[in-house]
C-alpha cells in the first residue's frame, strides 16, 4: 500500500459542498481507502483576481494504484464533476491535485512529484498538516517549516 496526500478545491456551485461530495467520491476511487480529511478553508484565488473565494481541503489515500494511475482517477473524478480548463486559474468546480505518493519524486510530463507550489500555498500547507503533522516534502523537508513563508495568505478554517 502507498500514501498519497490529494489537495481539493473549489470557488463554482456551491463549493463547501463540491468539496464534500469530492470526498465522498474519493472513498469510490478502486484500490483505494480515503483514511483522512481535513477540515475546509476558505480562502482567496490565487492568479486570478474577480472571481469567488475558494474552499479548499487534502485528503490522504492508502492506495496500490501507481501514481499516475491514481492521477487519471483523479481527473475522472474532476470530469464527473463538471471540471473545465479553459485557462490557467479559472474558476472551477473541483479541482484535486495529487500533493505527496509516498517519498516519491516525479518529473514527468503529466505529472510532478511532490506537487511542485505545495509548500508555498496556504490552502494546501494548513489542511495538509492538520492530517499530517509531521508530514515531510521530498526534497524539502518538514512542511511545518515552510508555514512562515505563506503568512501572508489569508485563510479561513471553517466550522465543521
Amino acid at each position: 500500500m502507498h500514501l498519497a496526500y490529494v489537495a481539493l478545491g473549489a470557488n463554482l456551485a456551491d463549493p463547501a459542498n463540491q468539496i464534500r461530495a469530492a470526498l465522498a467520491a474519493l472513498t469510490e476511487l478502486p484500490q483505494s481507502t480515503l483514511l483522512r480529511a481535513s477540515s475546509l478553508y476558505r480562502t482567496a484565488p490565487v492568479g486570478i483576481a474577480h472571481q469567488p473565494d475558494f474552499i479548499n481541503a487534502v485528503a490522504a489515500l492508502e492506495t496500490t494504484l501507481a501514481p499516475h494511475e491514481l492521477l487519471d482517477e483523479l481527473f475522472a473524478v474532476e470530469a464527473a464533476f463538471g471540471r473545465r480548463r479553459d485557462y490557467h486559474h479559472a474558476p472551477r468546480t473541483l479541482d484535486l491535485d495529487l500533493l505527496l505518493y509516498d517519498g516519491e519524486v516525479i518529473d514527468s510530463a503529466r505529472l510532478t512529484l511532490p506537487h511542485p507550489r505545495l509548500h508555498l500555498r496556504a490552502f494546501v500547507l494548513a489542511p495538509l498538516l492538520e492530517i499530517a503533522p509531521d508530514c515531510r516534502i521530498p526534497g524539502r523537508g518538514l512542511a511545518s517549516a515552510w508555514l512562515p513563508a505563506v503568512s501572508m495568505q489569508a485563510i479561513e478554517k471553517l466550522a465543521p
